[in-house]
């Protein structure tokens, strides 16, 4: 009978062993093991997005909607509508659930073409911005 926890403890100590050999093995050779879920790491893509005006011409303080279409592998956390003024981007605010829309005004004072813009961000923090659109500032 003494001999059994011997045994015992041997058999234990082989299948360690064992297990330390095949992972150094792995590891030496490339090899690995991955766990992951769903459609993460390197294969995730940023989000696409497009932006549309309406209307195209409009005055001073008139009304004008924005509408993003937003679309990711994953998900789309949400949608920034932005406008250019001058040389910056003003953010004018943001839609967390589809249709990704926004009502704003044409600036007063606003002469020639007033530019948007559109940032999708995806549940990863990746973000794309659209292409810009005009508005025609009209009298």
């Amino acid at each position: 009978m003494p001999s059994c926890p011997s045994v015992q403890r041997s058999t234990s100590l082989h299948a360690f062993g064992t297990a330390v050999l095949a992972t150094a093995l792995l590891c030496a050779c490339g090899g690995g093991i991955f766990l992951g879920y769903g459609n993460v790491g390197d294969n995730d893509r940023p989000p696409a997005v497009s932006l549309a005006v309406s209307p195209a011409s409009a005055a001073p303080g008139q009304a004008v909607r924005l509408v993003a279409a937003a679309s990711d592998d994953r998900a789309v956390q949400s949608v920034a509508f932005f406008r250019f003024d001058g040389g910056t981007a003003t953010l004018l605010g943001a839609d967390g659930a589809a249709p990704y829309e926004w009502d704003t005004a044409l600036p007063a004072g606003a002469i020639g073409n007033v530019q948007f813009f559109a940032r999708a961000t995806d549940d990863a923090g990746q973000s794309t911005d659209s292409a810009a659109v005009s508005v025609r500032a009209v009298p």
